[in-house]
């Protein structure tokens, strides 16, 4: 199921493991122009390849913006964690795929990720304790087919499940957290 051009869980396509990006070429330039559209148009900070339908590991970020006039997401193509901390610390995130909740979820508190730019430059992003540190791996989960329901235990999954059904019977789209 779709809504605003974003998938929509229980989708089995939030549950792939996702192809790595062979070439860099206009095709991709156009989904990244679409996810950046997307992203933005559902006040997303985080948005990977598998949420619009793709199953290519692309993902893009951008939790620093206020307004159309800062918004210029990171591009990262191929992520992968090279570095992540034993210290584990909770979030609560919510998801444009999983609309109208939000659930604490405990993750690494400083991660490294490296991935290739548009350019098909090698970069490096760190981050410690922060929103970008949080969204660098639940959108990296996404390119695995791990969406916040599996990183929960199995009473708070029910939970959360439960409250998502109830979120979409009342309306819940993109964008929408509780």
């Amino acid at each position: 199921m779709e809504m605003n051009d974003i998938v929509l869980s229980p989708d089995p396509r939030l549950r792939e493991e996702c192809a790595p990006v062979e070439e860099i070429g206009p095709e991709l330039v156009e989904l990244v122009e679409r996810m950046k559209r997307d992203m933005f148009e559902n006040g997303g900070c985080g948005l990977a390849a598998p949420q619009v339908g793709e199953l290519i590991q692309l993902v893009i970020i951008d939790v620093d913006y206020t307004s159309a006039d800062d918004y210029d997401p990171y591009v990262l193509i191929n992520p992968v964690i090279v570095e992540q901390s034993d210290t584990k610390v909770p979030y609560n995130e919510g998801c444009l795929s999983i609309p109208g909740i939000t659930c604490e979820i405990e993750r690494p508190d400083h991660v490294v990720v490296e991935a290739e730019n548009l350019d098909g430059e090698l970069m490096r992003y760190e981050a410690t304790g922060d929103l970008m540190c949080v969204c660098l791996q639940h959108e990296i989960d996404h390119l695995h087919g791990i969406t916040m329901f599996e990183r929960l235990g199995p009473r708070e999954r029910m939970h959360a499940m439960r409250s998502y059904q109830e979120a979409l019977a009342n309306g819940a789209k993109p964008g929408d957290t509780e």
